[in-house]
This record gives structure tokens, C-alpha cells and sequence, in this order.
């Protein structure tokens, strides 16, 4: 495996391109910028990541089209997730904006969903989530995740963490943008120790998520 040594500035070129024409016509004419500039380093960057993460699933760039009203054939970013529970783990991606880095679960079945929340709801298990979360958005992580707009059924709308309770998938996430680290091998350190810092959450998800 070639060692990662960034993303090249021909990866942000490629998708910005690939957003003004997302057509085969495009993608076949620039296959290997997408290999050599986006697919090699991801593959490298994740490979590097594994010793301590474990082994990244790498999204294939096509879209899945068969439901969407969006008919455009490929991804305009590039994405790979280590899984450590059902839905859940840790993410990466490079796109047009740069590349973004993520934690989390993205979606969760009933009997799971139910059994995050009762933790939520509950003083001790909810109160160190609710920490966990404070602590990891005062150093620039962004709290995302589908949500209901009300309170969900069988919960206290008046419940202190009733945000928290709202959410049907929870995500923290945080960019790097354009900063110049994006092209050099010490993505490799700063995303190991984002990921690092992210670990509390993921282990509170893969401990209270059941079902």
C-alpha cells in the first residue's frame, strides 16, 4: 500500500467539476484523476488510520438512483466509514468543500433508537452524554442528526435533554476545509487525533444502543 502523503489539490479540482457536470461523459473522460487523486489517497489515508480504528469501508462514487428524483450518476464527494456497532462509527470525507471528518450513528432500528433514549433519559447515562457532547462542541464539532419535530411518544416533552431525545440519528462532525494540512501526510495525526477525541461518544452509543 503507498503511503498517504495528502489529498492533492486535482481531488477539490475533480469535484468541483463533477458538480457543474455530473454526467459518464465527464467520469469516463476523468476516471483516473478520480483513482490517482481521490480513490489512492483515501484508500492510503484509511489504511494508515487502521492500526488503531480498524478497517474503513471506502463508498463506491456512483449514486444509487433507483428511488431518487435526483437522476445524476456520482457522488460529489468521496466517503469512508470504520463501523464499530450497527450504523455506527467513524467517518471521513473529501469533496468539493474540503475534507470533513465524522462520529456517530446514522440511523438506528426501533428497539435501538428506544434504547438510546431511555439512556438519554436517564440521570447518570444521559447526564455523561450530555457532557460529552458540551465538551466536543466547545472545541468546533457540530451536533447534526435527523430530528422529530416534537417530543418523541412515551417521552417528557418537558424532559431536560428533550433535544437530545428528538434526535432519530446523532452525528458530530467538524471541517477542515481548505486548510493546507488536507495535502500533506499529517491529515493522517489530525483526523487520529480528532477521532481520538470522539472516541467517549462513540463508546456511550455502542454501550447504551441494544436491540
Amino acid at each position: 500500500m503507498p503511503e498517504f502523503n495528502g489529498f492533492p489539490e486535482a481531488a477539490l479540482d475533480f469535484y468541483d467539476d463533477i458538480e457543474m457536470d455530473n454526467t459518464k461523459t465527464f467520469w469516463e473522460a476523468h476516471k483516473d484523476v478520480y483513482r490517482t487523486a481521490v480513490a489512492e489517497p483515501m484508500k492510503a489515508l484509511t489504511a494508515a488510520l487502521a492500526d488503531e480504528f480498524g478497517e474503513a469501508k471506502i463508498y463506491r462514487p456512483y449514486r444509487d438512483v433507483r428511488f431518487a428524483k435526483d437522476k445524476t450518476p456520482y457522488k460529489t464527494h468521496q466517503g469512508a466509514f470504520v463501523a464499530k456497532g450497527p450504523s455506527t462509527g467513524y467517518y471521513v470525507q473529501i469533496g468539493a468543500p474540503g475534507v470533513r471528518v465524522g462520529v456517530g450513528y446514522y440511523e438506528a432500528s426501533g428497539p435501538r433508537l428506544a434504547s438510546i433514549r431511555d439512556a438519554i433519559v436517564e440521570d447518570r447515562r444521559g447526564g455523561e452524554l450530555e457532557r460529552i457532547i458540551k465538551k466536543m462542541t466547545a472545541s468546533g464539532w457540530e451536533l447534526g442528526g435527523d430530528k422529530l419535530k416534537t417530543a418523541p411518544r412515551g417521552y417528557d416533552a418537558d424532559h431536560p435533554r428533550i433535544d437530545l431525545l428528538r434526535h432519530k440519528s446523532m452525528t458530530l462532525g467538524k471541517s477542515y476545509g481548505f486548510d493546507p494540512v488536507i495535502h500533506t501526510p499529517e491529515l493522517i495525526d489530525r483526523i487520529r487525533a480528532d477521532w481520538r477525541a470522539a472516541t467517549p461518544f462513540v463508546e456511550w452509543v455502542r454501550t447504551y444502543a441494544k436491540g
